[in-house]
């Protein structure tokens, strides 16, 4: 949506330069001449007022139309660099660098009852998956990536932020959600996960991937909340693996307290 969006307002932007363009030229050309020819007979005022619009867009159409264009096909290629520098290229998700920086700024973003900011961190991680890599080769286990990276894409709310953290491991921050909501949508992306059929070389794999995830009210870092989203994660691998542990917290002088485990 966002892409069609930012194409249409391309093509209004090069519509409004080629037609604003030559109108100013027109303009300009006619004030011009009315201070040239003001003393001429009526017929040749006529005559050159005739000229200065006919050829004023003659050349100023195709000239603004062709720049506009040019213009509009260099901003989507900045568009599409900064799309590739954010994303990473093997599951579409956010890389860690633009995942970390866009958690960080809707962390520190005003809201109308000051420090309160309501929401959770979840970080994923694939079970086991260095013997998928050891068993299948890499390029299936790329596979199994971008199988994993989609199911945990498609189990998320609109608005909520997905990005690949390094190696198998995922991070999704969910705004404005509160400790049914995280836990929703994390036993679903687990669960989208579990169910997903990943075929490598003739032999089935099952794939399942263990959930950490902090649940917050209150202003604070990112680096904080991913330390305890990371502890929950190891506590859920602890147990089992292919399983969700989620924990509260609150604020305390600074500092978080876990509320439950």
């Amino acid at each position: 949506m966002e892409v069609g969006s930012q194409g249409h307002k391309g093509w209004i932007r090069i519509a409004s330069w080629t037609i604003s363009g030559p109108v100013f030229c027109v303009l300009a050309a006619l004030v011009y001449n009315s201070v040239t020819f003001a003393s001429f007979a009526p017929e040749i005022r006529h005559q050159a007022t005739i000229s200065a619009v006919v050829v004023s867009l003659g050349l100023a159409t195709p000239l603004f139309l062709y720049f506009s264009i040019k213009l509009g096909e260099l901003a989507s290629a900045n568009r599409q660099l900064s799309l590739l520098a954010a994303t990473d290229g093997l599951t579409n998700c956010l890389n860690r660098t633009a995942f970390t920086a866009l958690v960080e700024a809707r962390l520190e973003a005003r809201v109308p009852h000051g420090d309160h900011v309501l929401g959770a961190l979840l970080v994923i991680d694939a079970d086991n998956f260095k013997q998928v890599n050891d068993r299948f080769g890499h390029q299936n286990g790329d596979l199994a990536l971008t199988l994993i990276a989609r199911a945990i894409r498609s189990s998320v709310r609109a608005g909520d932020i997905v990005g690949r953290l390094g190696g198998e491991e995922f991070g999704v921050f969910l705004p404005v959600a509160d400790r049914s909501g995280a836990d929703a949508v994390a036993e679903r992306l687990r669960r989208a996960v579990e169910h997903l059929t990943f075929v490598a070389n003739g032999h089935h794999r099952q794939l399942s991937v263990s959930v950490g995830g902090i649940v917050f009210d209150h202003r604070t870092g990112f680096e904080e909340l991913f330390k305890l989203a990371d502890e929950r994660l190891y506590a859920a691998k602890t147990a089992g693996r292919n399983t969700v542990r989620i924990t509260g917290c609150e604020m305390a002088e600074g500092d978080f307290a876990i509320l439950d485990v």
